[in-house]
């Protein structure tokens, strides 16, 4: 089902700026990464998706409404969260999210009722009634999620959503959006800059730069199998290199982890003979898959 479709989508701001330009793209339902550095046009696209701004030129529909003629239906089944810290410090999580749901069109049992279990999903139930000013940046990030939730949107566009947490708050909010979207029948739009991120919870991706698309398609299919083998052992990563190198085999090192061009099936049996032979313990050897990142390292290699 394609809930999101544009046709030669354009924003041009005043002074001649150009935030998208001849966007066409159908987007399905599903986990979605929209990624692109800043400035590609990320933000101006959920802007245009929420009626918040007009194109220029061209077209959008968001579950076949258009977002400038019908933005009330549009946003009725849209829950959006934004990038930056807008949240009343003085005022509960359970004050605010269920405020959200009132001007959403609950009523007020159901909006209380609703916000609750919102704040529950997210994590923050027994902490629903303190102020919102006391709360960490990680907390301050799931009442953001809790409202865009509150009124049980179809589609849930989030704008950095792992902004301004620590590795464990970035672990814990992606653990969070993957199950919304995969046990929630929810579908996510992801936008971010951060493109392991992405390709760790995301089904497809749509990758911008400059306002213009570059590449959209299912995240299986930009992250392929390539021809090299990826090879890491718990220890002797130089002992490894060095008895790969003497038997013929090409060594190049990422990390912890030795590749190894695959010229054959034979040279599985190479890099296990030679692991054996030094006493190592595997922790992994199989074919390393193209990142997503790689898309935009290719494209700047061509415009070299």
């Amino acid at each position: 089902m394609t809930i999101i479709a544009t046709e030669a989508l354009t924003k041009t701001y005043g002074g001649g700026v150009t935030a998208l330009a001849d966007l066409t793209v159908a987007v399905d339902e599903g986990v979605i990464g929209l990624v692109g550095a800043n400035g590609a046009g990320k933000s101006t696209f959920i802007k245009i998706m929420l009626g918040l701004v007009p194109p220029t030129s061209g077209a959008l529909r968001v579950f076949d409404l258009d977002p400038v003629t019908q933005t009330d239906q549009v946003r009725a089944r849209v829950g959006y969260m934004p990038e930056n810290d807008c949240l009343p410090p003085d005022v509960s999580a359970s004050e605010f999210v269920t405020h959200l749901g009132r001007m959403s069109g609950l009523p007020r049992t159901a909006a209380r009722e609703r916000a609750s279990e919102a704040l529950r999903h997210v994590g923050l139930y027994e902490e629903r009634y303190r102020q919102i000013g006391g709360y960490s940046t990680g907390m301050k990030q799931r009442v953001k999620l809790a409202q865009a939730l509150v009124h049980d949107p179809d589609l849930l566009l989030l704008d950095e959503p792992t902004n301004g947490l620590d590795p464990a708050g970035r672990d814990a909010m992606l653990a969070l959006i993957h199950r919304i979207g995969n046990e929630f029948g929810i579908s996510v739009v992801v936008c971010s800059h951060l493109l392991g991120e992405v390709e760790r919870i995301c089904d497809s991706l749509i990758a911008i730069e400059g306002g213009r698309l570059l590449r959209a398609d299912r995240i299986s299919s930009m992250t392929t199998a390539s021809d090299v083998l990826a090879v890491e052992v718990s220890e002797g990563t130089d002992e490894l290199a060095t008895a790969l190198t003497g038997i013929g085999l090409e060594v190049t090192r990422e990390g912890r982890l030795l590749l190894v061009p695959m010229d054959s099936d034979a040279s599985y049996d190479r890099i296990l003979r030679a692991v054996a032979d030094l006493d190592l313990s595997l922790h992994r050897l199989d074919q390393r898959r193209h990142r997503v990142a790689e898309l935009f390292t290719a494209k700047e290699a061509a415009d070299v």
